[in-house]
């Protein structure tokens, strides 16, 4: 399937668009990049038609595909030669499975500390103190528990959905400032390891202008 065929719509500073990224460039999928250029706009249209008004968004020839992992799933499926990815769901581990609820609600909760500072929201206010309450509670489970969640995903894989969202969640944290993560050891030696990786380094984060 050509670049003309995949269009994914998205922006550079986003985390969800950059795990989509991450796993187009793993699986050799090329696609068309489309901006979002304005944050606030309410057009579907703006979105791929995310009635949501959310990115990303992925447009193939079987469809529209709303969201990081249905994306990836469909990446996956659209490869020639698709690298053996592992989803959560896959193993029967609770760790496993809270460690993805933790990364998704904890990119969700950075979303809204970034647009409420765009939006011109009190940084004191009580519910903004609770949501960065809420990340750092997160962030301090997943280095507890961040051995034991990666030692059950089968040894057998090239990649794994729980490490490409947890390496786009803490590389986005560093780079909109949202939290620091240096204090968490385990967290920031994996975002290390993992930022060697040629699909991470081909995906930096920017802003588009």
């Amino acid at each position: 399937m050509s670049a003309e065929e995949v269009v994914l719509f998205g922006r550079s500073s986003s985390h969800f668009t950059r795990i989509a990224r991450i796993v187009a460039w793993e699986c050799g999928v090329e696609f068309e990049f489309r901006i979002l250029r304005d944050l606030f706009s309410c057009d579907p249209a703006d979105y791929g038609g995310n009635p949501a008004l959310r990115v990303p968004a992925l447009r193939t020839s079987r469809g529209l595909w709303f969201g990081a992992g249905n994306i990836a799933r469909e990446l996956v499926r659209l490869s020639a030669h698709a690298p053996r990815m592992v989803w959560s769901e896959e193993v029967a581990d609770a760790v496993v499975a809270d460690a993805q609820e933790f990364v998704t609600e904890s990119m969700a909760t950075s979303v809204t500390l970034v647009m409420g500072g765009l939006a011109g929201a009190a940084p004191d206010s009580p519910l903004h103190a609770k949501r960065r309450q809420s990340l750092k509670n997160m962030l301090s489970w997943l280095e507890r528990n961040l051995a034991q969640a990666l030692e059950a995903l089968p040894q057998q894989r090239d990649l794994s959905y729980l490490e490409v969202s947890l390496f786009c969640l803490l590389a986005h944290l560093e780079f909109r400032q949202v939290l620091a993560i240096t204090p968490f050891e385990a967290l920031n030696r994996f975002r290390l390891r993992f930022q060697q990786r040629p699909s991470a380094q081909a995906t930096p984060y920017r802003m588009d202008s």
